[in-house]
């Protein structure tokens, strides 16, 4: 019987973060910081319009791009947070969840050969994506040093004449780390000159805790070559309703949209009536969760500045990525030592990427009692290490 596998897909690596949530699931009393989940319910007057839609019977397929209405609500909050504007119809496309917007922007835009440039620690989806859209991946390390910004030096030495797509996983996954305006106008710079695109994924956009997101679409010359990716899941704990965007230039989307008619047909009818709710009246609710998430950002710096545990201040997202280097084990080892004497779990960083050796992924998308209790066994699980 021949092989009836890709030696594509075989070759790619399953996630690291579901390596440590499959060893989870048969443990008790475990304390869990590491799955990207908000943990506020998604607020009531959302629920409500998407139980409103069941009720009246709207379940039937939307148009492949989504409910014309939806479309209009994502163009108007590009526009009024970032100033710019697209055309609802043509330029903004509604998708299953962010993370299938990343896989159709690869597959739309890219050809074998192409080069595809991926600033790690990030999501783990890039690589594989550009992988199964035939292009190849080229690795831009991130330094601690940098607070994780992807700078303009770096930008440069990365850059070859096949290099065609740039990701840009700002707010970032798993750092924490933001792009200020400077930032994006040093990099804007060089992808004019280069003549590359970008895929912007903003979907932390709304947890910002220094200032306001500021989006690459908002600079001169930058829309036309940026695909930029959202969502509902994180600034509306949304995750289960599977809903996301897309914006860019009409050839792009045009082709975006054409795979998605093949491969998924429309987003859940249900989740977009309840996502025209959710933009149009979930600005206060985004604002305390985002205050929520802020408090217990602090609260997690400045335990592990009572700790002496080194720890970049992140201003985005709701994560921290502390380092772990000075106790002499490999990410990979400090997270199976801890989930195994302490039950508590944490991603490795070499989950997001070779550079991520030596730190690791802590979620603060929980109560802050339940991150109390698992800084009492983090600060047990440590004062053992010092003992060895």
């Amino acid at each position: 019987m021949r092989n009836p596998l890709s030696d594509k897909v075989v070759e790619i690596k399953p996630s690291g973060i579901r390596k440590f949530f499959d060893i989870v699931q048969d443990m008790d009393d475990v304390i869990s910081l590491g799955v990207g989940e908000p943990d506020f319910d998604t607020p009531w007057h959302i629920r409500d319009v998407g139980i409103y839609s069941l009720e009246k019977g709207r379940t039937f397929y939307t148009s492949n791009s989504g409910l014309k209405e939806l479309r209009e609500e994502v163009a108007a909050y590009i526009k009024r947070s970032q100033g710019v504007t697209y055309d609802p119809i043509k330029q903004v496309f509604i998708t299953v969840g962010g993370s299938e917007a990343i896989d159709l922007a690869m597959r739309a835009m890219l050809d074998p050969g192409d080069e595809v440039l991926i600033p790690q620690p990030s999501y783990v989806s890039y690589e594989p994506c550009a992988i199964l859209a035939d292009a190849t991946p080229v690795i831009i390390n991130l330094k601690e040093e940098n607070e994780f910004r992807l700078t303009a030096a770096e930008l440069k030495e990365h850059i070859t004449d096949k290099t065609k797509l740039l990701v840009l996983p700002f707010p970032n996954n798993p750092t924490g780390a933001i792009m200020e305006k400077s930032d994006l106008e040093a990099i804007a710079e060089v992808i004019r000159r280069h003549d590359l695109f970008v895929l912007s994924d903003e979907i932390y956009a709304e947890l910002t805790y220094k200032g306001v997101h500021t989006s690459i679409v908002s600079l001169p010359g930058m829309a036309e070559r940026t695909i930029l990716i959202n969502g509902f899941s994180k600034a509306y704990a949304m995750t289960g309703w599977r809903l996301g965007y897309a914006l860019g230039p009409e050839a792009i989307i045009q082709q975006m949209v054409k795979i998605h008619q093949f491969a998924i047909m429309c987003a859940p009818t249900t989740s977009q009536y309840a996502a025209v709710e959710a933009l149009k009246n979930g600005d206060d609710d985004v604002a305390v969760m985002r205050a929520e998430y802020d408090r217990r950002r602090k609260y997690l710096l400045h335990e592990f500045a009572k700790m002496g545990i080194k720890c970049f201040e992140p201003y985005g997202a709701f994560y921290v990525f502390p380092n772990i280097k000075q106790f002499g084990l490999k990410s990979d080892d400090f997270a199976l030592q801890l989930l195994e004497k302490e039950r508590l779990a944490v991603v490795p960083g070499t989950a997001f990427g070779d550079c991520g050796e030596g730190f690791i992924r802590i979620s603060y998308a929980y109560s802050l009692e339940d991150l109390k209790k698992a800084l009492e066994r983090l600060r047990h699980f440590i004062a053992g290490l010092s003992k060895e």
